[in-house]
């Protein structure tokens, strides 16, 4: 019955080939924002957690309240034994401890006197004795001049601060900033080399140092502004996350001390949450759109359908065929048309998804003075939902145009069949 539903759509492509083009246009459109929309928001995400929130992020209660001002007079101690901790408690996670801290870099002309003067971000992580923060942090494909840190006393700028500064690999400058005890902080460091992450607000003013060079500068000996948790494929897993958040928090709720440490997931910081249900939000308002409009678009086209083979729909009830079975015959063409629709349209889509995927689209002067996290060229993504999201509306819209359409069939009077051939 199949073979033979698929031969009369081949061979009267009036039959079938609108609503194909149709499904095909949709389920492609489909496809194509569900993996524009879901790239900008793993690149999104990706680049908040490697920089700014970790999947998870350990922190006193204290520092939580008040983290846009630096305040590492609140910072984590004994980060040495918490580490073992949770490196122990949850192993699919890995642990690294950062300082975040504001600093004022001093560069000094021949004679010592200062010749120029600006504000940075400093983040400094383990960038000597282990090879994975410079992977998290990408660093060494966003190096644009020198080279990445061998030892301790040479730091990293941004290409843009270097650049407003006058500073090249090699010059020597100063940090100014307050200790952890709320002293004055000076120190020498060599430039060993400019980077550009392709991220706004990092690339504005950031400062990349080694963790024992800070924790020297700064006097926090094992001590840390945050702790961040990633897990090891990199991928954010919501629940997963909240899961071990809650057993970290539940094993401390009765220490009230605001020194006492919190755990955070990436959803519960600088609203990223709120961006999560709006991308869940949207995916599903993008295919009851999709669902709709293709259904009222086949449904007219089922109507015009119709009308031509009302007289076919006529000899079949004529012969004695019964309309229960010729209404779930073109039940059974929409199916089929629904499947060749979105299997031709979800390849079109990949197709364009994975050239954006690849090639991405620079959208850096967009988000120039942009305070989110995210990278100027902008990629889509593909995922397991992307290959099967379009057969939603690709299959619901051609059903329901045509069981909407095809209800007529139930409102012929076969008592009059034989007077309408006649006419």
């Amino acid at each position: 019955m199949i073979r033979f539903l698929i031969k009369g759509l081949v061979r009267d492509p009036s039959r079938s080939l609108f609503p194909f083009l149709i499904v095909t246009l949709g389920v492609m459109l489909t496809v194509f924002l569900h993996g524009w929309l879901g790239g900008v928001m793993h690149d999104f995400l990706d680049t908040s957690a490697r920089f700014s929130t970790g999947h998870v992020r350990v922190v006193t209660r204290a520092y939580a309240e008040r983290e846009d001002q630096f305040p590492n007079d609140l910072a984590l101690v004994d980060v040495g034994e918490l580490l073992r901790e949770l490196r122990q408690a949850e192993p699919e996670l890995e642990w690294v401890a950062r300082i975040r801290f504001a600093t004022l870099v001093d560069v000094p002309d021949e004679e010592g006197e200062t010749r120029a003067q600006g504000p940075a971000v400093g983040l400094a992580a383990d960038l000597l004795s282990s090879s994975n923060e410079l992977r998290t942090l990408n660093v060494p494909k966003a190096l644009v001049r020198g080279e990445v840190p061998r030892s301790g006393g040479y730091v990293l700028l941004s290409e843009d601060l270097a650049q407003r500064l006058g500073l090249a690999p090699g010059d020597r400058f100063t940090l100014i900033s307050s200790t952890m005890y709320g002293g004055m902080a000076i120190g020498n460091f060599v430039l060993a080399g400019t980077v550009r992450f392709g991220v706004g607000p990092v690339d504005r003013g950031a400062l990349l140092m080694d963790l024992a060079d800070a924790r020297q500068l700064l006097d926090m000996e094992d001590a840390a502004s945050e702790i961040f948790g990633l897990f090891r494929n990199r991928v954010y897993r919501d629940a997963q996350a909240v899961a071990v958040a809650e057993r970290f928090n539940r094993s401390r709720q009765s220490d009230n001390d605001d020194f006492a440490p919190v755990m955070l997931t990436l959803g519960q910081q600088q609203g990223l949450g709120e961006y999560l249900d709006y991308v869940e939000t949207f995916s599903g308002i993008m295919v009851f759109v999709f669902v709709m409009a293709m259904s009222l678009v086949l449904w007219n086209a089922g109507l015009l359908g119709g009308l031509r083979r009302h007289g076919e729909v006529g000899v079949r009830l004529a012969i004695g065929e019964d309309k229960g079975h010729v209404y779930r015959s073109m039940l059974a063409e929409s199916v089929c048309i629904g499947i060749a629709g979105s299997v031709t349209g979800t390849l079109l889509g990949l197709a364009i998804v994975y050239v954006l995927q690849v090639k991405g689209i620079d959208m850096g002067r967009f988000f120039k003075g942009s305070s989110l996290m995210i990278p100027g060229i902008v990629r889509a993504r593909i995922t397991p939902a992307t290959c099967y999201l379009g057969f939603i509306p690709g299959l619901f819209s051609t059903l329901l145009g045509t069981a909407l359409s095809g209800i007529r069939i139930y409102k012929r009077n076969t008592a009059q069949l034989f007077k309408e051939f006649e006419g």
